[in-house]
């Protein structure tokens, strides 16, 4: 079992910047593969970006060039930075974690609202 927690959301201005951070409750090392998904208001949660045990990244379309995600794997951390923000970035913002196995788990999330 791993429970992971999210923090860093907020209310922020178009144009802003926010850095979300997930602290997992054991080694995100031995994950498969950490990523951030999120939860746009009466939407399907989608794919933010995910990062590997090698550092590889991928984000989806309508983040790439403004969001990266990171990971310290001393401290069982993953970030994701974001910039240029923008109304529809509006979410629910999760943390992902897959194990080699299949096995996954969520946070419980954290509320990212863009809006002058």
């Amino acid at each position: 079992q791993v429970q992971l927690a999210e923090s860093g959301g907020g209310l922020v201005q178009p144009g802003g910047s926010l850095r979300l951070s997930c602290a997992a409750s054991r080694s995100i090392f031995s994950s498969y593969r950490m990523g951030w998904y999120r939860q746009p208001p009466g939407k399907e949660r989608e794919l933010v970006g995910r990062i590997g045990n090698d550092d590889s990244t991928n984000y989806a379309d309508s983040v790439k060039g403004r969001f990266t995600i990171s990971r310290d794997n001393a401290k069982n951390m993953v970030y994701l930075q974001m910039h240029s923000l923008k109304p529809e970035d509006t979410a629910v913002y999760y943390c992902h974690y897959l194990q080699s196995n299949g096995l996954a788990y969520w946070g419980q999330g954290t509320q990212v609202t863009v809006a002058s």
